[in-house]
């Protein structure tokens, strides 16, 4: 009678160890198999088109200024970008113009591709037309306020720049134009100047102060 318990402990026993062995056997053949699979493959970043960027902003802004476009129309964009203009790496070799043009490298402005100079001048050319009260018959600004109420009604915005005033007379401005670029910068005077360039190297078309 006591014989029997303890066989049916001993085939218990036996079942539980074959079992174990199972088990581990699946998990090294699973382990196996991934090895086989090898690590999974890396996430790949897409590059960022440039190009196709500055040409969507382009369309942008000639859908904004149809006139504008189509007077530049057959001006190719060929290059520019961030580079300083011809001559900007040759320092002169007087010691004191050197140190000079040293200490007001900072004041260096980015090369517009030819596209970005047709736009920068017509938008100069009808902004000026605009503030020396050429377009429509208005009257001229005189004030910073009446200069932001002109600009904002040729559709331009201040990101990045302003409306100032100086004293009586002294009024100016600076602006990107919208979408494209460049900047345009201007002033009441007299006489009245506005200009197109580039954005300065450090960044935005804020004339940076700086230098040493």
């Amino acid at each position: 009678m006591t014989a029997r318990p303890r066989t049916r402990i001993r085939v218990a026993a036996l079942l539980l160890a074959a079992g174990a062995v199972a088990l581990s056997g699946c998990g090294t053949r699973a382990a196996g198999a991934a090895d086989e699979a090898g690590p999974p493959a890396p996430s790949v970043t897409p590059s960022v088109d440039y190009a196709a960027r500055a040409a969507a902003a382009v369309a942008r802004h000639d859908r904004l200024f149809p006139a504008i476009a189509a007077r530049c129309a057959d001006v190719g964009e060929g290059t520019g970008g961030a580079s300083p203009g011809p001559g900007a790496g040759e320092l002169p070799e007087d010691p004191e113009a050197r140190k000079y043009a040293e200490n007001h490298a900072y004041k260096q402005q980015a090369q517009l591709t030819p596209g970005a100079r047709c736009r920068g001048d017509a938008h100069a050319a009808r902004i000026k037309e605009a503030v020396t009260g050429g377009a429509g018959g208005k009257a001229a600004p005189r004030t910073a306020e009446e200069l932001r109420a002109v600009l904002t009604g040729l559709g331009y915005g201040f990101d990045g720049g302003g409306v100032y005033e100086s004293g009586a007379v002294n009024v100016s401005f600076v602006l990107s134009v919208p979408e494209s670029g460049p900047c345009v910068t201007g002033r009441l005077g007299p006489p009245v100047t506005v200009k197109a360039h580039g954005m300065y190297v450090e960044g935005g078309c804020l004339e940076p102060r700086g230098g040493h």
